[in-house]
């Protein structure tokens, strides 16, 4: 008897493509055990409507034009919005975005999307966050039980031991919306951090780039064409031709755990002052309150270590090939 197929792996994302987001999601389609259920659309990179749009346009690419995706919230939840276009561009795909999808957006809003998904499935969806964490937190105030209804959650946000991108402390996916990712943080989900700290090691240099841009395939074609202003601004900061690609990292290690190491500690988010978003490690053993009682703020997951060769061959094949 032929061994048994391997389980697929049923994922929501919550994203805002976003040039490295949008790749993250041509990887994921090409993954024959991963099931795409639905897409969030998150401020970010982008306003929530374009990366929506952006959201329906790279799934029409990769033909998963039966995908929903759902507009999430267009703000954070206390503070203002605040885009990176100099990063992405103007339309968040670096100029390339091409014509809009004939697809529309969901009538119900991401944080609903994903509520029904999960008390509909409870246990069997994993949620990818690659954005603020805005719409989740909403989400989590709609239904508190959600931690329990979600298998897991792998989210890219955070830095420790490294700078931040947005200030010297803080990453963009927790300054953008610090709120929202304190309370993701104490929620108690089965949480699974990829930081800044790993992410900086998918590099992908001009030799990578170009097998990419060699590649005749759909996927290949498209991840090119919206690559120009995010490695122009990647290259002109350290001095050699190249970009981060933060978002598939995490995603092909949400794909294979044994790509990374991991610690558990518990995280905070700094929500004042010059050091507002950034994420604080706890790296004692034990805490205790000034009451006396144990600190019950759950710990999650962090990748301390990947093998960041490995994935980024992983990325290659797959927009190589599809």
């Amino acid at each position: 008897m032929p061994p048994a197929a391997p389980p697929r792996l049923s994922v929501v994302l919550d994203t805002d493509p976003g040039v490295d987001d949008a790749w993250a999601i041509l990887y994921l389609a090409a993954q024959p055990d991963v099931e795409i259920v639905a897409i969030g659309a998150a401020h970010g990179n982008v306003p929530t409507a374009t990366a929506a749009a952006n959201a329906l346009r790279v799934l029409d690419v990769v033909g998963l034009d039966h995908i929903p995706v759902a507009v999430g919230h267009p703000t954070p939840l206390q503070q203002p919005l605040e885009t990176s276009e100099f990063v992405h561009g103007e339309d968040g795909l670096g100029g390339g975005a091409g014509p809009t999808s004939p697809r529309r957006t969901s009538p119900e809003p991401a944080a609903e999307q994903l509520v029904r998904l999960a008390r509909q499935r409870p246990g069997e969806l994993t949620l990818l966050a690659l954005a603020p964490l805005t719409n989740i937190a909403l989400a989590l105030r709609m239904e508190p039980n959600l931690p329990r209804l979600l298998r897991r959650v792998v989210l890219m946000g955070g830095a420790f031991h490294v700078p931040g991108n947005v200030t010297a402390w803080a990453e963009a996916n927790s300054a953008h919306d610090p709120e929202a990712a304190e309370e993701v943080l104490r929620a108690g989900f089965d949480l699974t951090m990829v930081p800044l700290d790993m992410t900086e090691h998918a590099w992908a240099d001009e030799f990578w780039l170009k097998r990419i841009a060699d590649a005749d395939t759909p996927a290949a074609r498209f991840a090119t064409s919206v690559l120009d202003a995010y490695v122009a601004l990647y290259s002109s900061a350290r001095g050699t031709v190249g970009c981060v690609l933060h978002d598939p990292l995490a995603a092909a290690i949400m794909v294979d755990e044994s790509l990374a190491t991991y610690e558990e500690r518990q995280v905070m988010v700094e929500l004042a002052g010059h050091t507002r978003g950034a994420t604080l490690l706890d790296e004692r053993k034990f805490t205790i309150s000034r009451g006396g009682i144990p600190d019950q703020r759950p710990p999650v997951r962090i990748a301390a270590t990947v093998d960041a060769a490995t994935a980024m061959d992983r990325i290659h094949r797959a927009l190589a090939t599809s």
